[in-house]
């Protein structure tokens, strides 16, 4: 089954509790401290410095935040349910004002130009199953990173898995919709996987009752280690610049669920796609 078809159309209901105005921020404050890019003569490059990319935006929730803090965003995802649900939330701005979304794998990003920086939080990299498929991604983000930007994103570790979600079961029901979450952790393979069942409300239904449509889905995550991650950075030709807890934003520990990295484009030779 296909991740984020049915579920995309009630991610934003049931993901409400997520701190997209906190990550905004930090993200903002992290571009601001750490930002080496030297500003282009070429005034055709000028706007490719100042670009952020959103690599696998989802809905497209944090890309707008971010607009809203002064960038000039793109966003990429591999789900055309989750891009629908972006690209209708800009339905009523000009055309030439609006975010531009593209339907892409992120370990085949293409983009049209360099982008100043790129970001990807709420654990996109761990729908990257093999070290393979990351290190793949992070050399095509320092290919399309203008020379000096910063890639941030977080990833959810494997004591996350296995310790914290576990084989758990997850449901909540609300008057849009419900979900049941049934989670399995695989110790052998390092794999995560969660069942999802989904009841949306009908909005086509006619007559005064409810009718719910029912789907299901499955998604696969993989854990890592923050040395492993910075090892692929690495690889990929990129600096680490800083590494953190992205819930304490303090160091990382055994018990660090989630953790945030900021690397640098320092050089495009002898780094291979």
């Amino acid at each position: 089954m296909d991740s984020y078809t049915d579920f995309a159309y009630v991610y934003d209901i049931f993901m409400d509790n997520v701190p997209y105005e906190m990550w905004a921020d930090r993200i903002d404050a992290l571009l601001r401290k750490y930002d080496e890019r030297v500003v282009p003569e070429d005034e055709a490059l000028i706007s490719e410095a100042g670009l952020l990319l959103d690599l696998g935006c989802g809905t497209g929730t944090l890309t707008r935040m971010m607009r809203k803090r002064g960038y000039d965003c793109i966003g990429t995802d591999l789900s055309d349910s989750m891009l629908e649900i972006a690209r209708a939330a800009e339905d009523e701005l000009p055309e030439d004002e609006r975010i531009l979304y593209l339907c892409q794998d992120m370990r085949e990003l293409e983009l049209y130009s360099t982008v100043g920086a790129c970001i990807c939080v709420c654990d996109s990299i761990n729908y990257l199953l093999s070290a393979a498929d990351v290190l793949k991604t992070f050399r095509l983000v320092n290919n399309y990173l203008y020379p000096h930007g910063l890639f941030i994103f977080d990833f959810n570790t494997v004591h996350y898995y296995r310790d914290e979600l576990g084989d758990d079961c997850i449901a909540e029901n609300r008057p849009e919709g419900s979900f049941i979450w049934e989670n399995f952790y695989d110790e052998e393979s390092g794999l995560n996987e969660y069942d999802l069942t989904i009841f949306r409300r009908d909005e086509n239904a006619a007559g005064p009752d409810d009718r719910f449509i029912r789907s299901e889905e499955t998604h696969v995550q993989r854990g890592y280690e923050a040395d492993e991650m910075a090892d692929l950075i690495t690889r990929a030709g990129l600096k680490i610049v800083t590494v953190f807890d992205a819930e304490t934003e303090g160091e990382v520990t055994a018990d660090t669920c989630r953790v945030c990295i900021v690397a640098r484009e320092s050089g495009k030779e002898d780094v291979y796609i």
